[in-house]
């Protein structure tokens, strides 16, 4: 029986599967909204194939993403390494304004919500506690701070973050969207989550990777399949619907579908030697790119989360690995 693979996030000693759940879309934000029991479905059987890590974040669904997932972990919290986010805030006009939202997408214009980045210590410590509410835990295992900001120095988020550490209410120290100076000001963080797929390489160019892999910090993986677009079974033409943010998005044109499927396709014989899908590979490839320990993958139903989680069953050859990287190397960058 294929067996999920797991690796340590950085050097926290806390070990979580190779494959984690991403529950972007299971808030719906971004998404045209979202059907909670199908979610929870999803929760449960990423949980049944193996996967151990499950990531989300408050501005998801301006709650609801947490509140899904700690409902489906009920009874199978032990089960689990929680990851969830701080320093998006939709309920203050404290801090680095970030942009309008409403319930379904951003905006361009006021709406809704007025969304702000505030890493400050009463901050942190007020959205703490609202996760550790929604989330229906004691504990977060993996704590991250979700997009940086100017008015808060970083040493001092850090100092917060060390405090609820200390006092036992996150076991681990993360953060999303960083550069490196930023990094270098956190210190010892056990990983830091970053958008990676094999069409958007930022964090190599960046130097983040390397800065990352010379100090034992993680990298997670987000948007690892780039909406779906990474699938090889996305038709060209698919309709998407209103506040989905595919919908007026170029790269999910007919003729940009229809490229990517194009390339995708000579993966096919890596998929039958492997008796898997195009998806899988890519997911598995994925987590064998240097640097990057775990991918995120979302899941909007059962089905999804079981193929997705088979990704970090395969254990590909080398031999293989560099014939299928040669396929992948001629996808379109991110925005070409």
């Amino acid at each position: 029986m294929a067996v999920m693979q797991s690796r340590v996030l950085g050097s926290s000693g806390i070990s979580a599967s190779v494959v984690g759940l991403g529950t972007f879309a299971i808030g719906g934000w971004f998404w045209g909204g979202t059907d909670e029991k199908r979610s929870v479905e999803a929760i449960h059987a990423a949980l049944d194939a193996g996967v151990t890590l499950i990531d989300t974040a408050p501005i998801y669904g301006f709650g609801l993403a947490e509140r899904i997932v700690g409902k489906a972990l009920k009874g199978r919290r032990d089960k689990v390494i929680l990851a969830t986010k701080v320093g998006l805030r939709w309920d203050t006009d404290q801090g680095q304004f970030d942009g309008y939202a409403d319930d379904k997408a951003p905006s361009r214009t006021p709406a809704k919500y007025e969304i702000h980045r505030w890493l400050a210590p009463e901050s942190i410590r007020y959205e703490v506690e609202q996760s550790l509410r929604r989330l229906d835990t004691d504990v977060i295992d993996l704590y991250q701070t979700h997009w940086q900001e100017s008015t808060t120095p970083i040493e001092v988020t850090m100092e917060t973050l060390l405090a609820l550490q200390r006092e036992g209410k996150i076991r681990a120290i993360g953060v999303s969207n960083v550069n490196v100076e930023q990094l270098r000001r956190y210190g010892a963080v056990a990983s830091a989550q970053e958008k990676f797929s094999l069409m958007d390489r930022g964090v190599e160019k960046s130097g983040l990777r390397d800065y990352c892999a010379g100090r034992s910090i993680s990298i997670l993986s987000y948007f690892s399949m780039e909406q779906g677009l990474l699938t090889g079974a996305m038709r060209p033409g698919r309709a998407f619907g209103p506040g989905d943010t595919r919908r007026d998005n170029p790269r999910f044109s007919p003729a940009s579908i229809q490229r990517v499927n194009g390339i995708l396709s000579d993966l096919r014989p890596f998929a039958e030697k492997y008796g898997t899908t195009i998806s899988q590979l890519v997911i598995a490839l994925t987590a064998r790119q240097p640097g990057i320990t775990h991918v995120l993958v979302g899941a909007r139903d059962a089905e999804q989360a079981r193929e997705n989680a088979a990704g970090g069953t395969l254990e590909l050859s080398a031999e293989d690995v560099i014939r299928m990287q040669h396929v992948v190397d001629r996808l379109p960058a991110a925005g070409a």
